[in-house]
Order: structure tokens, then sequence, then C-alpha cells
């Protein structure tokens, strides 16, 4: 494989300053040189540095984290073989830095709003990477340069072109995947200054650019390209920041990724912290606009990660914005500042950190920067993240204008599934949007496609409320199992789950009480004196649809009252439960869905406004962008990548409301 510039399972590199990224999975990366396996060959520059993230050490978070669990539905147990992904299954057992976070079921956003994040030792997650790489049968990992991809006459993957050791070789395949990330044609800024690169590296250096895989996209394959952008933080030095000024983030929930997976006995956990820009930060930010180069100020950036200028010039009545600070591992000093992003000259960027409470005397160790990179239109690629134009050649990452690790994961683990079942001749291997938040990343980008980096929310979803993170094995495992991606045991574990699911479903749905015996053993439930009779009964399933059960407390109640317990499996307590609350919705949900999908050619009036005061549900984003592109009926509506379903329901429910009540003026 190659870091950056190549074809084989690299990581996208410098993400923006979400907090939020990760690995893509088990990737392969040029850098150090500590333990890798043996079977390495190659690698004039000492070793791939598995693992390694350009970004924040984190994973999941708010509704990226229901992307990380489908991207661990291969095996979780048993031996480490070349199926699935490893992102969240080498986080579950590294070090943690102090942002775990799995919110209770039964926080505001409920269970099917909760976005599993966690944090990880630099050092010892690319550890952990590359000793399970070094575990895995029939894997050899060549280090080198990945220059390019060799076609045949009708544009069929033949090979791919690699420097090693200084030679030019041809790795013979049928299938290939290219994962450039931020090299393909890239371009770094620091202020005015610009040269050719894909990111910096931890020592201060940089890596160059990945020009001729762009030229054969291109040229001579046809494909339209475009640019985006993103940027990375400065580095602090950890022993200059004043902690005490700061306010401490700890950990909440311990938790793995993985269903049944345990965590380590040794874990320790470091504190982040929080501070906050303020009004003098952002006096700094304007007045120094004009030191940064054009792309970081009119490049097209990440939208929900924005720069410290975006930040500021986009928020101009916010008198302070968010800082997180991220230790990069258990062993180092080097602090992450989510939220600090900006490419402006070094200078500027330490009095923009000194401005900051807690950071007035804090050292930048590496300054921050932009990198501006070359994507492949995604609408040109299949469901299966397959090229059109060349058969055996896959996409996946930032190349197919995404934007984080969580959202390369997913799209790894779909491009490197197909490519390996093409080389065998076998079926596809596609999820639909009602399986899986990776169906929907992979949906929204080759039929919608997109002009500004992708990130994943479950509000993209039709049936977000059913694609949880707690029912990822059960949707998922099945099928992978069909096309080989997970064995026998992962199968066979997955449905001995979905079984007791069922079964404890079953019970609590047969099981009905008078209300008032509920009531009278539930603080949660309303007064008894409510008026409720004898006669009235509800199941414990009912019961536990209600707001603030807790099934624990559901369970006791059936013990007062002389019933036999619920019985319900600790491995399954949290999808039995989010399955009593969420399938009445979920049942509605479909017939609102359906009503709009049989409506979808209904024209949108042109005097439609949009605006908050009328339409509060709107994102920004979707605001935006309906005021721009004015769409005539509700299918074009639905093809403007960011639209959610959810919102067309909105605004087709808004649309029938006003002409109804316009009809009854009329009269």
């Amino acid at each position: 494989g190659g870091d950056g510039r190549g074809v084989a399972a690299r990581g996208d590199a410098a993400d923006g300053d979400a907090g939020r990224v990760r690995d893509e999975q088990s990737v392969v990366r040029r850098g150090g040189d500590r333990g890798w396996p043996r079977r390495v060959r190659g690698g004039e520059r000492g070793g791939a540095e598995r693992g390694a993230d350009g970004a924040a050490d984190a994973a999941g978070g708010d509704d990226r984290g229901d992307v990380v669990q489908p991207v661990d539905r291969g095996d979780r147990e048993g031996p480490p073989v070349s199926r699935g992904g490893r992102a969240g299954r080498v986080d579950g057992s590294s070090d943690r830095l102090g942002r775990d976070t799995l919110p209770d079921a039964e926080s505001a956003q409920g269970a099917g709003g909760v976005g599993p994040a966690a944090q990880a030792d630099r050092e010892l997650y690319k550890a952990a990477v590359a000793r399970l790489l070094g575990e895995v049968e029939n894997l050899e990992i060549v280090e080198g340069s990945a220059e390019d991809v060799e076609l045949d006459a009708e544009n069929g993957v033949r090979g791919v072109v690699a420097r090693i050791a200084g030679e030019s070789v041809v790795i013979g395949c049928r299938a290939a995947v290219i994962t450039t990330g931020t090299f393909l044609r890239g371009r770094c800024y620091v202020g005015h200054d610009s040269y050719e690169a894909g990111r910096h590296t931890r020592d201060g250096g940089t890596e160059p650019p990945s020009n001729g895989l762009a030229f054969t996209l291109e040229s001579r394959l046809g494909l339209p390209l475009a640019r985006l952008k993103t940027g990375t933080p400065p580095r602090l030095d950890g022993r200059t920041i004043d902690w005490d000024r700061c306010v401490a983030q700890p950990s909440e929930t311990p938790f793995a990724f993985s269903h049944g997976a345990s965590l380590s006995e040794e874990r320790r956990l470091v504190t982040c912290y929080r501070t906050n820009t303020n009004e003098g930060t952002h006096d700094i930010v304007r007045a120094h606009a004009s030191t940064l180069a054009a792309p970081s100020t009119t490049g097209i950036g990440p939208r929900y990660c924005p720069s410290i200028f975006k930040k500021v010039e986009r928020f101009s009545d916010r008198s302070s914005h968010a800082v997180w600070l991220e230790p990069e591992g258990l062993e180092t000093d080097l602090v992450y500042p989510n939220g600090l992003s900006g490419a402006f000259p070094a200078e500027v960027q330490e009095r923009i950190v000194r401005s900051i409470v807690g950071l007035e005397s804090a050292t930048i160790v590496q300054p921050g920067y932009d990198v501006e990179y070359d994507f492949v239109d995604p609408t040109s690629l299949g469901h299966d993240l397959a090229v059109r134009r060349a058969e055996g050649l896959y996409l996946a990452g930032q190349i197919c204008g995404t934007t984080g690790y969580e959202e390369a994961a997913a799209l790894g683990c779909v491009a490197g599934a197909n490519a390996g079942l093409h080389a065998l001749g076998k079926p596809r291997f596609v999820l639909g949007r009602d399986e899986a938040y990776v169906g929907v990343l992979v949906d929204d980008l080759v039929t919608r496609g997109t002009q500004e980096p992708y990130r994943m929310f479950t509000s993209r979803a039709e049936f977000r409320l059913h694609l949880r993170a707690d029912n990822a094995d059960l949707r998922l495992t099945q099928r992978a199992h069909e096309h080989g991606l997970v064995d026998d045991v992962a199968a066979t574990r997955a449905r001995d789950r979905a079984r007791d699911v069922e079964l404890s479903l079953d019970r609590m749905r047969a099981l009905r009480l008078p209300v008032v015996d509920w009531y009278s053993r539930l603080d949660f439930a309303p007064d008894t004196d409510a008026g409720h009779s004898r006669s009235a009964h509800k199941s414990a399933a009912e019961i536990m649809a209600m707001p603030g059960a807790d099934l624990r407390l559901v369970d006791d109640a059936v013990a007062d009252l002389g019933k036999p317990r619920l019985d319900v499996p600790a491995a399954v307590a949290d999808t039995v439960a989010a399955r009593c609350k969420y399938d009445p919705y979920l049942a509605r949900q479909r017939q609102e869905l359906q009503v709009y999908q049989r409506n979808a050619h209904l024209y949108i009036p042109p005097d439609v406004d949009y605006d908050a005061a009328v339409l509060p549900a709107l994102s920004n984003e979707e605001r935006d962008k309906l005021q721009a592109h004015r769409p005539k009926t509700f299918a074009d509506a639905a093809q403007i990548s960011g639209i959610t379903p959810a919102s067309l329901v909105y605004l087709y429910n808004h649309v029938v409301s006003r002409d109804k009540k316009a009809k009854l003026a009329a009269q």
C-alpha cells in the first residue's frame, strides 16, 4: 500500500477540527518502525505507520458513532481474520484519553440519538493496529509509494504501479481501492505560503502529493474532479497550559464499540479540558484575515467543523466558541486544541492561542495548516463504490467527497469488500438506506453527489430510529456473513442475540397488568388518581414506552406484583428497551414517508418562504440550499445533497397545510 497517494487501505489525512475523527479501519500508512509485522517488505522510509491519525485521535461522536459501530460489525472475538472493520475494536482495547462518551438511553436524545465516542492513545492505537495486521492470514503488506494504476485496453485494472526501495514495480491485481485522502494533488497552506504536500508529518516535514493518480483519473478515465479543503489546528505543549483555568471534561460511561467486547482492566483515563475563545480572540482573527491565502477563506471546507476564521465570520453574534483540549497520548505532552483550526501565519496562530483563557503561555509545537485536494465526483461510482469507467477500480474515503475518519472507515469497508468479491467473481455487497447509515452515506454520495465535504448525520436517514448503535450487529452481521465478511461464530452470536431480543419482547407484550397497579409502583408513572379503572390494562412493553421508563424499574415492579421477572438478558437490554420505545414511532414514520413518496411529484409553490420564522425545523444548510435551488417539485428537492428525508416530509406537510388554509380563506 502507500501512504496517501496510493492504492491500498490508507486512511484520510488531516480532517477539520471536529475532534470526533478517528482512523479508517485497519489502515496501512508510512511512518515509524515500532514492531511492525515481519511480512512488510520494501519501505525505504521505515515501515508503515499503521493506525496513525492525521487529525484528532477519536472515533465516533454525534451522529458518527452510528457509523463506527457498523464498521465494527465484523468478527469481534474470533481470530483476527481480514474481515469487517477494525476502528471500533481497536479503540475498545486501547487506553483512553478521557472523553469516552456513551450517553444514557434515557438522556434527552434517547437511544436513537446516542452517538458513542472514544479517544485513544495515538501510539497505543498504532501498535494495536499493527498487531492485528500482523495476525491476519495471507496478508502481505508492501511498503512503498503507490504511484498509479495500470489499466488494460478496456480500462480494466491490471495492477498498481508502486515505487519500492527506489525502484518502480507493478503489483499485479484484478481489483484495487484508491484511498488518497488529502493527497490527490494536495497543496498545503500556512498564511500565504503554499506548497505541494498531502499532509505534515509529526517531525515537522511534509509528505508529497499524488499527482500521477490525479492524471490517470481525470485524463485517462475522464472522471470529473473538483477541489475541497480541510484543516488541522496547531499542536500545543501541554506543559505550558494552565489546566487549572480550564474546565475538566471527564469520561462518561466507559464502553466498547463491540457488543460483548471487554475493556482492559489496566485502561487509564486522562481527562480532557475545555476552554473558550473570546472577543479578543475574534478581534485578532478579523484583524489578520488578510494573512490567509484564498483557499483558506473561500475554499469549500467542512461546513460542520469550520476553521476559527469561518466561525468568527459566520457567527458574528457569538462572543465565544468552545475549544476542547485533547491530550494526544499517555506518554506525550502534545495537546490537540479541537476548535482552533486555521492556516494563519505561525506568529498569528500564537497570538490567537495566547488570547484564550488557560493558554496565555502556551507553546505551539507544530502550527496548524490547511490542505486543498482533489476529489472525484461520487456520482461516477456505483453503490458498490466501483468506478463505472474502470472495471475493478474502487474509491473510498475523502476522494469520494467525505470528511472524517468514520465516513472513510465505512466507505473503506464497502469498497474493500467489493474489491475482494470482484476479484473472486462473486456478487457485490450493497447496503440499502433502510439497513445501515453506511447505506445512507453511499446512496447520498452516488446519487446526489456533493459540492462540500460530506458529513454523516443521523437526520439524513429515513429510519434513524431503526438505525441505532445498539442493533447494528442485528442489522448487518447476517448480511456480512452472506458475503463472507464475518465467520460462522460471529453470525451465530448475532442470531442468538436477535432471538433473545424477540423472546424478551414477546414476554413483555404478553404480560398485561392493571394500569393502577403499574402506576402505584413506578416513580415515572402518572398519579394513580388520574381516573384509571381496574379494567384498564397495559403490557410491560407499553409501560416501557413511557417517558422516563427504565427496564430495571419495570422488572422490579413486575416482581413486586407477584409475577415472574421479565428475565431480559443484559446483553440485549438496551435493544429491548429501544424497541419498546421506538416501534410505535417507526410505524407512524413509515406511514408519513409512504404518503410523501406517493406525492413526491407534487409542485412546490415558487413563493414558499424558507425563512426560519416560517420553517424553523429546517437546518441552516437546508434553508440555504432550498433558497438557492428553488426546486419545482419535492422529487427535485430530494435530489439536493443535504436535504434530509425528515425535512422533505416536514416541507410537504407545510405546503399541504398552506394550500388547505388558502382554499378555506377563498371560500
